[in-house]
């Protein structure tokens, strides 16, 4: 009867406590990354591909009658303003793009090139771009869309909102991890901590234990105040067969010693017969 039973953390709650650090550390990443720099490289890459398919409309309608050097200081003049307009603003806003590129930026030198975007005419739609993005280390295809600057500072609140919680989740995980409940002859040791004798409780509330694993013990502390206690056997012990039910062992434990109020639902039999009754 004096055996002492410990109830530590269960693998089921550090598993789900691992699960939710993994997921909002990867979302926290992700949102970071995307944020500092990948619809930055997103606009960049959007902007210079239009560029491209400007200055190859345009070259296709003026081929048959313009001269190498006449597209060449025609092309010279041209520039990306990564200036981004939605239907009702005609000013617009600049986008954000990497650090270090020029705003505007010049035409890339192969649009520039009249051998070259005359061979582009026979090719794929998109490939002198692609091979260009390539050459030029813009690591990120072309979006459909570009992202103006609500669009990422939206990354950066999402990235702040993954990390608090990840941080809860360590916080969580390292505080329950190092904690446990136990029971012998005499007192309940809660999982924060002290010790609570068994003539110190007072109530005792199993309404939740059967169908969530929780229970409430009220107890009186010495300067005769009462005070709330909380058993998550889910948590602390388990409820597994195989290990002997810890969690129930404590609570079997508890109901024997304690002579307090217990709070509990108590289901009326019924007679053999009889039909549903109103309270029921």
């Amino acid at each position: 009867m004096n055996e002492r039973i410990v109830c530590k953390p269960t693998p089921w709650f550090l598993l789900r406590a691992a699960a939710m650090l993994l997921m909002f550390g990867v979302f926290a990443v992700m949102f970071y990354v995307d944020g500092k720099w990948g619809y930055r490289e997103k606009n960049l890459s959007f902007y210079v591909s239009k560029a491209f398919e400007q200055a190859t409309q345009e070259f296709n309608l003026k081929k048959d009658r313009i001269s190498p050097e006449d597209w060449r200081a025609y092309a010279e003049k041209q520039s990306i303003d990564f200036v981004h307009r939605s239907a009702d603003d005609e000013v617009g806003e600049v986008v954000p793009v990497p650090e270090g590129t020029p705003v505007p930026m010049a035409w890339p030198p192969v649009l520039l090139d009249h051998a070259a975007l005359k061979a582009s005419l026979d090719q794929q739609p998109g490939k002198l771009f692609n091979d260009y993005r390539l050459e030029a280390d813009i690591r990120k295809e072309a979006p459909e869309n570009a992202f103006p600057a609500r669009k990422i500072f939206e990354q950066w609140v999402v990235f702040w909102v993954c990390l608090v919680l990840a941080i809860g989740a360590v916080v969580v995980l390292l505080r329950t991890i190092r904690r446990s409940i136990a029971i012998d002859g005499e007192a309940l040791y809660p999982a924060g901590g002290g010790k609570v004798t068994f003539g110190q409780m007072t109530r005792l509330d199993l309404r939740k234990w059967e169908t969530k694993g929780l229970a409430f013990v009220w107890a009186r502390t010495a300067s005769g105040e009462e005070c709330k206690l909380t058993i998550d056997g889910l948590t602390y012990g388990g409820f597994k067969k195989e290990q002997d039910e810890p969690a129930e062992r404590l609570m079997v434990r508890l109901r024997e010693n304690f002579s307090g109020e217990l709070i509990e639902y108590v289901t009326e039999p019924v007679e053999p017969g009889a039909g549903p009754s109103a309270d029921a």
